[in-house]
C-alpha cells in the first residue's frame, strides 16, 4: 500500500501498483453529500489527476455508496450579502454538478465499486465514473423525483439514457424505483455483480487490467468515448484518427511489435 491522506469525509489512498481508491467517510449518514464532502472530492480528483496514478477507484465506507445529498442541508444555504435565495441555490447546484463534470475530465479512468445505497446525486456519482461494478448489497435510484424535485440532476438525465437507453432511463426517473444489484447488472448500469467482501478486490482486479495498458492509449480511449457520445459518425472517426496517430509518436507500438507483444496477447486469449 502507498501513502493515505485523510481529509475528513473522504479519504484518498494511492497503491504502489498505479491505483488510488477514494473512499467516501460520513458511514453514519451513508455517505450523503454535504457541500464540504463535495468540495474535497472535487479537491482530491485535482490531485489524482496530476498525480502518477493510473486508474481511480471510488467506493464507500460503511454499509452504503453515497446516498445522495444531506436532506439535513435542504433548510439552509449560505448567501452572501444581498443575494436572492435563487442565486445560493444554483451556486450549490453548480458546485455539486460540477463534481460529475469533474469525474470525466480527469485523464485515469475512474470505477465506482458500488456497495448498498447509491441514490440521487450518489447516483449521478456512480453514473459519471467510467466503469461501475456492484456488491451484492448495491441499489440505486433516482431519489430526486421522491422528494418533489426533478430526476433530471447533476447529469443524470444525459448519463443514464446513454448507459441504459431512453425507454429504460424514463422509468427510472419519473417512478423513483429501486434497482437492486441483478437488475442493474441486466439492465446495464453496473458491468459485474460480486459478494459485498469481494468488492474490493474485484474492483482492484479489474484496475490492474486496465494498468497493464499503455497510460497514454488509455487517456486517449477515456477522452474519446466521452466526446463521441454527442459527435456524428464522421467527427468520430476523425476523433480516433487524431489519437491514434498521436499515440504512435510514443513508439509502443513499434516496441511492442518488435517484442512479439501482440502475438503473445493473442496467445494469451
Amino acid at each position: 500500500m502507498g501513502e493515505a491522506i485523510a481529509e475528513s469525509d473522504v479519504l484518498l489512498e494511492t497503491m504502489e501498483n498505479g491505483i488510488a481508491v477514494m473512499r467516501l467517510n460520513r458511514p453514519s449518514k451513508l455517505n450523503a453529500l454535504a457541500d464540504a464532502t463535495v468540495d474535497t472530492i472535487v479537491a482530491l480528483l485535482d490531485e489524482v489527476a496530476a498525480s502518477s496514478a493510473r486508474v481511480l477507484i471510488i467506493t464507500g465506507n460503511g454499509r452504503g455508496f453515497c446516498a445522495g445529498f444531506d436532506l439535513s442541508l435542504a433548510a439552509t444555504i449560505e448567501l452572501a450579502e444581498g443575494e436572492p435565495e435563487a442565486a445560493g441555490w444554483m451556486r450549490r447546484q453548480e458546485r455539486y454538478a460540477g463534481m460529475v463534470a469533474k469525474l470525466r475530465s480527469i485523464p485515469q479512468p475512474v470505477i465506482a465499486a458500488v456497495n448498498g445505497a447509491s441514490c440521487g446525486a450518489g447516483f449521478a456519482l456512480a453514473l459519471g465514473c467510467d466503469l461501475r461494478i456492484a456488491a451484492k448489497s448495491a441499489k440505486f435510484n433516482c431519489a430526486f423525483i421522491k422528494i418533489g424535485m426533478s430526476s433530471c440532476d447533476m447529469g443524470l438525465s444525459y448519463l443514464l439514457p446513454r448507459c441504459i437507453g431512453t425507454t429504460n432511463a424514463f422509468e427510472l426517473m419519473l417512478t423513483g424505483r429501486m434497482v437492486f444489484a441483478d437488475d442493474a447488472q441486466r439492465l446495464g448500469i453496473v458491468s459485474k455483480v460480486v459478494d459485498d467482501e469481494a468488492l474490493m478486490e474485484s474492483a482492484v482486479a479489474l484496475a490492474q487490467e486496465i494498468v497493464a495498458n499503455n497510460m497514454m492509449g488509455v487517456w486517449m480511449t477515456k477522452r474519446g468515448m466521452w466526446a463521441n457520445l454527442d459527435s456524428s459518425f464522421d467527427s468520430a472517426i476523425e476523433l480516433e484518427n487524431r489519437t491514434q496517430i498521436l499515440i504512435h509518436g510514443t513508439g509502443d507500438l513499434h516496441r511492442l511489435a518488435s517484442a512479439g507483444g501482440f502475438m503473445e496477447g493473442a496467445k494469451k486469449r
